[in-house]
Order: C-alpha cells, then structure tokens, then sequence
C-alpha cells in the first residue's frame, strides 16, 4: 500500500510539474516560416527567437482568455489537490477514502479538458503552413488530461489501510 501511495504521490508531483510547463511554456503551435521557427503559446508569439505579444483575431481573444483562465485553474486545483493529499495522509483515520482530494483532482481534468478543446476547437486556422504542428506544450496538456483522470479516480477508490 505504500508503494502504491508513493507511486500516486509521484505520478501526482509530475502532473503538476507538466501542467506548469504547458501554461508557461509558448510552444503550443510550432513551425517554420521563412524568418524562422516559430512557436505560438498561450501568452506569447515567438518568430526566430524574438517574442511579441499574441495577435490572434479579435473572435478568438476571448476563447484564448478562456484557455488561459482554464489552464490556471487546473494548476490550481492539481497543487490544492496535492496538499490536501499530504494533509489527509497524516490527519485522516484508516479506512478514509481520500474523496476531497480525489474530487479536487476531477475538477482540474475538467478544467484541462476544457482549456485543450477550446484550444483544439477555435485555433486550428492558424495552421498556415503545411510544415506548422501542435507544440510540445498541447501534448504536455493532454498528457496532464490522462494523468490527472487516473489520479482523480485512484484517489476515490483508495482507502488509507
């Protein structure tokens, strides 16, 4: 059992430490352009190693808004998930389940789930040039998906023995 707390633990400690370099990282959208790479983040557009701010249409600022928002709450609720973890682990008695800190971790797969839909949804026409692909940012933010739906549903079945 307590390898299996230490592996959750680890597993958890991971998904937040991607979950900070996806929001902050700007390679969402990556490519080549005949300046250069190029990458596109949440916060900032970078073209051969200089960087501005984001200029997307004005529709879409709002939905980019929302990413932002989203993403910033998921980390929120992934490190709240994390302390309530530790605090649960010590304070509760055997047999608990860890509901609260499962709950906290669904939450923050939902706001994952959000962010990287509407990013999905509303972005894909600035994919101009054949060679441009989702970043490794996007990929990291998927992985978090899984990884915090796994926990969330590990810690609501697990009990403290």
């Amino acid at each position: 059992m307590l390898v299996l707390l230490a592996g959750i633990f680890v597993v958890h400690i991971a998904t937040v430490v991607m979950l900070f370099v996806s929001t902050i990282a700007n390679v969402w959208m990556a490519g080549t352009s005949p300046r250069g790479a190029n990458s596109t983040g949440l916060w900032l557009k970078c073209i051969a190693g200089k960087c501005s701010q984001i200029t997307f249409a004005e529709g879409d600022m709002p939905s980019l808004k929302a990413v932002q928002a989203f993403m910033i709450l998921a980390i929120i609720f992934s490190f709240a998930s994390l302390v309530m973890f530790v605090v649960q682990l010590f304070t509760m008695e055997k047999g608990k389940r860890f509901y609260i800190t499962g709950a906290s971790m669904l939450i923050c797969w939902l706001f994952i789930l959000i962010a990287v839909s509407i990013y999905t949804a509303r972005f894909p026409h600035y994919f101009t040039e054949p060679q441009d692909h989702h970043g490794y940012s996007f990929i990291l933010a998927w992985i978090c998906f899984c990884f915090s739906f796994i926990i969330g549903v590990l810690y609501l079945v697990l009990r403290k023995k």
